[in-house]
């Protein structure tokens, strides 16, 4: 499965099939939610939550080409990422583009 943010493919021609999507919402446990409060105060990089975010993209991109594949696609062309808060500690994050299949 070829995934790219860009709308086409050099040197390919393609049949749209339709939007795809894959989303999750993720939260820390409220151990390390207390921790990352406390580094607020100092500043620096939250790793913990760079980590959900990095474990959450990987996750919602797997279940948009889960869908694409199910189209029968071979790429998933214009691939965009969208992430909101749903509570504190908690973020959906959700990974969309349009399946294609080559001519």
């Amino acid at each position: 499965m070829i995934l790219v943010n860009t709308d086409y493919i050099s040197g390919k021609e393609l049949e749209m099939l339709g939007l795809v999507k894959g989303s999750t919402i993720q939260s820390k446990n409220i151990g390390r939610d207390i921790t990352q409060s406390f580094k607020t105060l100092v500043g620096g990089e939250l790793k913990s939550y760079n980590e959900m975010m990095n474990e959450a993209r990987a996750l919602a991109t797997k279940r948009m080409v889960a869908e694409a594949e199910d189209l029968g696609a071979d790429a998933i062309v214009n691939i965009r990422y969208a992430s909101s808060a749903i509570m504190q500690g908690a973020a959906e994050v959700i990974a969309y583009g349009t399946a294609v299949k080559f001519k």
